[in-house]
């Protein structure tokens, strides 16, 4: 029986080959993130356990409500989360969700302890008392309000403590029958400068354990700055003007060389009063540096306001709901729900912020109609600041010239400090660049040898099939390298230690797939074809048993990635990319090399072909048993 040929053209399926490696590395050399030279455009991601660094996977066990988590809080979560990662001051910072409650959080380049990062954010409402510009100046007292209280401007606004005419308002529902209140714009999402501040914060406050206590940490940071300098900080009952006296600028100058953590431990006054304490400063304090309650504490608005808080008197428990809505004008405005505990203690503050009972807010601190300001705190970044117009004794709203998406962005930022997840720590990896250069070389020592082996087995087995063997890995590997790097630039992937395991289990992949193809190559010639019509029939019928293997090892591979965390979720990744590209090469360069070196003399020799005895075999068989074997 004739062998089942169609019209096999090798070249086409070399030339679709050869187009997709122009593109591939196309893109490698000129897409985006291609920078450099030669060898940065040819570098792929590095995971952590490649170039060093930290990683730390938090599990988010329920709601304070005991609640699951949901997709919404996760990611909410994951936002405040990259906030505090980010006020480390670190570039490249990663934080992604991985299944229905676990956040990875991957550090590379610096070892630090991560644990804290994931405690529950905390919202705080706090007065406003003073109000100075960035660097500790006086602010000017707010101009004279407008007749009209309805002006509101963009969610950007001004950072300045002298809100605009245009400042948007915080107002309650027409329910409430409560008044509203104008308020600087917020800022729409967490920025990652946080501003975490307090004055002498507990040791359990700061972002990593130390063994000092605050009042110890104070005095270090006295010895540092010197007496002179801490003597004149101490003696600032205000803002210091440092025009009306040259000198005190020289004597406050040492405070400009604090750490940010070390300006965590100073009194709140005098992170307020000293001028070169700067909100740069500020903004990058450890992660909840202010969230005691019951401390006075400074924080920034936008890097440019720096704002004395009194104590906190609401806090984000005290919070039911917050929403994104459209008021009766058709504008979006936040909208607050309370408990009846919350309702009770809000309505208090916006009484005493009404009334300004005691004087506590001066005049820097006021609003645009004269009225106290409350600061929005969450997570040490002041989100909104409203002017308090009335006694808001129902459910309240923020308004002002939001769009929706920053309107949903606030209110899932009040909503999320009312109901916080809670994180625990499953798994903490810390490795240093050194060692990590020493996995990245031991890994691929591993690759080189374990295609080293493949190859060296394979010529001595297949002979000059062999040589389609090595050709094919090289492509393969060829392929998998393009991917890695671009795949790194467009959606971030990264190698680890685990994706290179891996890539060396596919060629166990790719090894198998040789061998069914060759030894059917081998039956089909015993049975009495001529090689030629030998290599099209074999492809038939190895390319089922070729595809379903492939297949198999994909699928492990996809749901290995759905279901597990880590560098496991690496390692699933490279071995389903490794085997998918290894089926390209497969069909478009194994099958077509068959067919051209099945029509040369040296295929037909058994020493150079690596056939062996099957030629022989045919060459036996072909005269008694099958007369027409040698024209099939």
């Amino acid at each position: 029986m004739a062998p089942p040929q169609g019209q096999m053209r090798p070249g086409r399926q070399l030339a679709v080959l050869g187009l997709i490696f122009v593109v591939l590395y196309l893109l490698v050399f000129f897409s985006g993130g291609a920078s450099g030279g030669l060898k940065d455009r040819l570098e792929p991601r590095l995971g952590l356990d490649l170039v060093g660094g930290t990683r730390l996977t938090l599990e988010a066990t329920n709601t304070v409500d005991g609640r699951a988590p949901t997709a919404e809080n996760l990611e909410e979560a994951r936002q405040i989360i990259e906030s505090r990662v980010n006020a480390f001051g670190v570039a490249e910072a990663e934080v992604v969700t991985e299944g229905n409650r676990n956040i990875v959080i991957s550090l590379p380049g610096e070892n630090r302890d991560l644990t804290e990062v994931g405690s529950a954010a905390e919202l705080r409402f706090r007065k406003l008392l003073k109000a100075a510009d960035g660097s500790g100046a006086a602010a000017a007292p707010a101009a004279t309000p407008a007749p009209s209280g309805s002006a509101s401007p963009a969610p950007s606004g001004s950072a300045t403590p002298t809100p605009s005419a245009s400042a948007p308002k915080a107002t309650t529902s027409p329910s409430a029958g409560g008044q509203g209140g104008s308020a600087p714009a917020p800022s729409a999402t967490p920025s990652g400068s946080a501003s975490p501040s307090a004055a002498a914060p507990s040791p359990s406050a700061s972002a990593a354990p130390v063994p000092q206590s605050v009042e110890e940490q104070r005095k270090a940071v006295e010895q540092k700055v010197g007496a002179a300098a801490w003597a004149a900080a101490s003696g600032l009952q205000g803002p210091a003007d440092l025009s009306a006296d040259p000198s005190l600028a020289e004597k406050l100058k040492p405070f400009a060389s604090l750490t940010p953590r070390e300006v965590a431990v100073l009194p709140a006054t005098m992170q307020f009063n000293v001028p070169q304490i700067s909100c740069a400063q500020l903004d990058d304090r450890p992660p909840a540096s202010i969230s005691d309650p019951n401390q006075q504490v400074v924080a920034c608005e936008d890097g440019a306001a720096k704002y004395l808080l009194d104590v906190a008197k609401v806090l984000g428990t005290d919070v039911s709901d917050a929403n994104a809505v459209l008021d009766q004008t058709s504008a979006w405005v936040v909208s607050l729900d309370f408990t009846g505990d919350g309702q009770e203690k809000w309505t208090n503050l916006t009484r005493e912020a009404f009334n300004n009972e005691g004087g506590a807010c001066d005049a820097t601190a006021l609003g645009q109609d004269g009225k106290c300001r409350v600061a929005v705190v969450l997570d040490n970044e002041i989100v909104s600041s409203p002017e308090i117009q009335g006694v808001l004794t129902g459910n309240s709203q923020i308004t002002g010239s939001f769009n929706q998406k920053d309107a949903s962005e606030l209110a899932g930022q009040l909503r999320y400090g009312a109901l916080p997840l809670t994180f625990e720590a499953q798994e903490q990896q810390n490795v240093t660049a050194t060692l990590g250069a020493s996995h990245l070389r031991a890994g691929l020592l591993a690759a080189g040898i374990g295609m080293l082996l493949v190859i060296i087995y394979s010529f001595f087995y297949y002979r000059l099939l062999g040589s389609v063997i090595f050709l094919s890995l090289i492509l393969s590997a060829l392929l998998v390298f393009g991917a890695l790097v671009v795949l790194g630039r467009q959606i971030g992937f990264t190698l680890t230690l685990a994706g290179i395991a891996g890539m060396i289990v596919s060629l166990g992949v790719a090894a198998d797939s040789f061998v069914i193809y060759f030894e059917r190559l081998k039956d089909e010639i015993r049975e009495g074809r001529s090689p030629r019509s030998a290599v099209p029939r074999a492809w038939i019928r190895a390319r089922r048993t070729i595809i379903s293997a492939n297949a198999i090892t994909l699928m492990s591979a996809v749901v290995l990635y759905i279901v597990s965390v880590g560098t496991v979720k690496g390692f699933a990744f490279a071995l389903g990319l490794a085997t998918v590209l290894d089926l390209v090469v497969v069909f478009l360069f194994r099958h077509p090399i068959m067919t051209m070196f099945a029509r040369t003399r040296a295929f037909l020799s058994p020493r150079v072909s690596g056939l062996g005895r099957a030629l022989p075999a045919r060459t036996q068989q072909a005269t008694p048993r099958n007369p027409r074997a040698k024209e099939a």
